[in-house]
């Protein structure tokens, strides 16, 4: 891997940890990790990047690793998730940047187009297309539609329940995230028909051996992210459907205008959970790019590097020359 530099920042009240590549006079990009994932999720992008001319700026979000991790799920929506974003970027001098974020990372992404119009010059959503403001909390769709069925974010929503779960053995949680939700099982399997007394790892396939595209050096990063602190942190990001819905009104019907590309798999579940959303996205960004991988899971910029880069630096050269 390239040289990395790690800063740790006070911003937004709390410390934030970043790596940094790249010529310090290169144009920044910043990449948001998602859950349960970690800084070095983009570990195959930022040599490329490099490469490329780029200054690479990849945060621990709030909530992982060596970044801070408040206690109350509230400290976790949106508004202020971009805040931590936005305040680096600030400490930074940064005038001009390109977002790029997979799974909860790109909501982020996608809020910081809009919150930043001018700083923000492109953005890059992997996974999570970008739906706008509902009329209504998404959680409160999803009780209903849930009711007597398991749905993983309801179950997510009670603080205790699910990190009972994901912290009696974390290794062993990875495994089973990576690949349940990998091109590795049949499409879908993550979304099983379980009863709402279920847990999340129920039915799901226990597999044998790390992904081809995870190392065991890459997989101690993702352990060594929750070691000592388990997911706590990591699920309050679920738990603010509510306060994000509150907190963004102010935005309700805006669309994002600068340029964009919008990468996604075409085994991945995310897919199936936002169908509706991928229909209405290209009415909510005037300026999208839009491409499905074939034979791709969640893990996106992992599982398919190498069409994952070619389509990114491709984006870049053409909206966001270095």
């Amino acid at each position: 891997m390239h040289a990395l530099d790690h800063q740790l920042l006070d911003v937004n009240g709390i410390t934030l940890s970043l790596y940094l590549a790249g010529p310090k006079d290169g144009r920044p990009i910043w990449l948001l990790h998602g859950f349960p994932e970690c800084w070095h999720s983009w570990r195959q992008q930022i040599a490329p990047l490099v490469a490329a001319g780029y200054r690479v700026l990849i945060p621990e979000m709030r909530g992982y690793g060596q970044s801070s991790a408040p206690h109350e799920p509230a400290a976790y929506d949106l508004i202020t998730l971009c805040g931590d974003i936005q305040g680096a970027m600030d400490a930074l001098g940064q005038q001009q940047v390109c977002v790029v974020g997979h799974d909860w990372g790109a909501p982020v992404a996608w809020h910081l187009a809009l919150l930043e119009s001018q700083r923000v010059q492109a953005v890059v959503g992997m996974s999570v297309p970008f739906g706008g403001r509902p009329k209504q909390p998404a959680l409160t769709i999803m009780q209903q539609l849930h009711a007597e069925q398991f749905h993983y974010i309801v179950y997510f929503q009670q603080p205790g329940l699910a990190e009972a779960e994901m912290d009696a053995d974390i290794p062993r949680t990875l495994r089973l995230m990576l690949h349940n939700l990998s091109a590795a099982v049949p499409k879908d399997l993550f979304l099983q028909a379980k009863l709402a007394g279920a847990t999340l790892f129920d039915g799901m396939h226990e597999p044998l051996a790390l992904p081809a595209w995870c190392s065991e050096s890459a997989f101690a990063e993702y352990v060594q992210t929750f070691t000592g602190r388990g997911f706590y942190g990591a699920l309050n990001w679920y738990r603010n459907f509510e306060r994000n819905w509150q907190r963004t009104e102010a935005l309700a019907g805006r669309q994002i205008e600068q340029p964009a590309l919008f990468l996604l798999g075409d085994l991945d579940p995310v897919g199936t959970l936002e169908a509706y959303t991928l229909k209405k996205m290209p009415k909510l960004l005037t300026n999208l790019e839009q491409h499905l991988l074939a034979n791709c899971g969640h893990w996106i910029q992992n599982e398919q590097a190498e069409q994952v880069n070619r389509l990114l630096l491709g984006f870049l050269a053409r909206q966001y020359p270095a």
